[in-house]
């Protein structure tokens, strides 16, 4: 089977689906692996590093051409999908409920597509988790990211001239990158909070250091390890709870994202003038919307005095580390779905249900079926 690893184009991407040295791996398994010119190159793995492991350099239409299989990271664009044949597989984060057109238009196409953002969170598909594993590296970069544009230092610091407090930083969403954030500014030495809507996340948080600013709240629980759209009264009692931590504030991180939906405004303008002056709010939902309401993708913003900072910041930043840490998943997932080089096409085990989202011109929405 040939594997084709495409370049992204997605503005301000930097990584590439499979490294050097999980093309390795895929070809010391007995698949070809065909990668298109620089696809490494801006996170360090130049062409010549391909060629040391077996795997071939190519054009971009040598790669559409020849392929079995194609694997990215973004979503697969129009021009991109113009290009695909009958049978072929696509592999990469589809975000299939936010690109409906897209599906259509692989399923015109005859095509098959897995989109790794519908992973289900079951121990068995840890390790082919790409959500978690860059949302790991972004909560450490947000951390990092805030630091550079406060006017502040994090930890207390004790000298002759006097006492420098340590800064507060609060976190929205304690799932992966919350986790990470809290983690990262607790090693600095600052004061940390956080809150989000499942309140099993309260555990987590303590255990890190880190104090959990509770909200009564019996309907929220999650049951799939994923945040669910907060009702109009929770979201009311979260607000008042936290804006006593929101307006000490030094640095403020926002993860909150619910799949499939906008991400939820969780500060709002009337909040942001409340803030102090020089507080920074990192706010990585940005290309869902945004957890803060002035957010802007990409963009800095300053409010009042509070610098607001829309991104997804994180795995772009350290793209090397990032590129290893997907590549790793990619490998597991394909491991996972084939057998001596080819696809097993098991329906009715859950990854491959849960991830098959067009399979030969029917569109699958996680195991129910639509003809296009």
């Amino acid at each position: 089977m040939k594997v084709g690893i495409l370049k992204e184009t997605q503005k301000g991407e930097r990584r590439v689906s499979i490294s050097p040295k999980i093309a390795k791996k895929l070809i010391k398994k007995g698949f070809e692996v065909i990668v298109e010119k620089k696809a490494g190159e801006e996170s360090q793995f130049k062409n010549s590093n391909y060629k040391e492991v077996g795997a071939s350099v190519a054009s971009l239409e040598e790669i559409f051409n020849d392929s079995d299989v194609l694997i990215k990271i973004n979503p697969f664009t129009e021009d991109e999908i113009n290009r695909i044949r009958k049978g072929q597989v696509l592999i990469s984060q589809m975000f299939h409920k936010s690109h409906p057109k897209l599906m259509k238009a692989i399923a015109a196409k005859e095509a098959s597509s897995f989109s790794l953002d519908a992973l289900p969170r079951i121990s068995r598909a840890q390790d082919m988790d790409v959500l978690s594993s860059q949302n790991n590296l972004a909560g450490y970069k947000a951390v990092i990211k805030g630091a550079n544009e406060m006017s502040k230092i994090f930890p207390l610091m004790m000298t002759a001239a006097g006492t420098i407090t340590p800064s507060i930083v609060l976190v929205y969403g304690v799932g992966v990158a919350g986790l990470q954030a809290i983690a990262t500014a607790k090693r600095l030495g600052a004061v940390v909070e956080a809150t989000d809507i499942r309140p099993e996340t309260k555990e987590e948080t303590e255990s890190l250091g880190a104090k959990f600013i509770q909200v009564e709240n019996n309907e929220e629980r999650s049951d799939d390890g994923y945040a669910k759209v907060a009702s109009d009264d929770y979201a009311k009692r979260q607000k008042e709870a936290v804006n006593a931590s929101l307006y000490k504030a030094d640095l403020v991180i926002t993860t909150a994202m619910v799949p499939g939906h906008k991400a939820p405004v969780l500060i709002t303008e009337e909040q942001v003038m409340n803030m102090q002056n020089g507080a920074v709010i990192i706010d990585l939902a940005a290309a869902q919307g945004g957890n803060c309401e002035l957010s802007k993708m990409n963009k800095t913003v300053i409010k009042n005095g509070v610098k607001i900072i829309g991104t997804t910041i994180s795995p772009e930043s350290v793209s090397t580390n990032a590129s290893d840490l997907f590549a790793k998943n990619i490998y597991n997932f394909i491991m996972h779905l084939t057998e001596n080089n080819q696809f097993k096409w098991d329906l009715d085990e859950e990854i491959t249900d849960k991830t098959l989202i067009v399979k030969d011109g029917i569109i699958r929405h996680n195991g129910k079926t639509e003809l296009v």
